[in-house]
């Protein structure tokens, strides 16, 4: 109990980080919030052109965060892990669009290139995978192949101590 209490503060700390990493910079004081998140998978790349809200890369941070409430309710690790590689997976992939589209990725301390909202984008996906590995989940009930069959006789006692008799087993006419 308490390792899925820990996994899951873990998880909304990771959930928070993300969500809240599009409205920080994430490259040249260029807010995540700003990027169109159809610029990731088309050929024209990045572009200079801002997004609609939930158009723009707060989608999949917002879908990861209802991943991680579900995964919470729930007690799926499975689902908090896959929160955790939706929001790196998109950082991963940004980072890569960026790359192409400026030629190089730099981090500066005046504000150019890599900002916080990246950054806040890592941490809280990597704080998503260290929930679902903290987490416990659920309990696992055992399958039928686990139970004991119902219909067959109980097995012959065996003593439990050296001294007690065990009687012969029935003979059959």
């Amino acid at each position: 109990m308490i390792r899925n209490a820990l996994g899951s503060l873990l998880g909304l700390i990771g959930a928070t980080a993300a969500v809240w990493s599009p409205f920080r910079a994430w490259y040249d004081d260029r807010r995540g919030r700003d990027y169109r998140i159809e610029e990731l998978f088309s050929a024209a790349g990045i572009t200079a052109e801002p997004a609609a809200l939930f158009g723009s890369l707060l989608l999949p941070c917002a879908f990861a965060a209802l991943l991680t409430l579900a995964a919470i309710v729930l007690r799926s690790r499975l689902l908090m892990g896959l929160a955790g590689i939706l929001v790196l997976g998109f950082a991963v992939l940004w980072m890569v669009r960026q790359g192409q589209a400026a030629g190089e990725l730099s981090v500066g301390a005046d504000g150019r290139g890599l900002g916080d909202g990246l950054a806040n984008a890592f941490g809280g996906g990597a704080l998503l995978l260290l929930a679902a590995i903290v987490m416990r989940g659920r309990p696992r009930r055992p399958r039928d192949r686990d139970l004991p069959l119902r219909d067959t006789p109980e097995p012959h006692p065996t003593p439990t101590h050296p001294e007690t008799p065990v009687p012969p087993p029935p003979e059959h006419p």
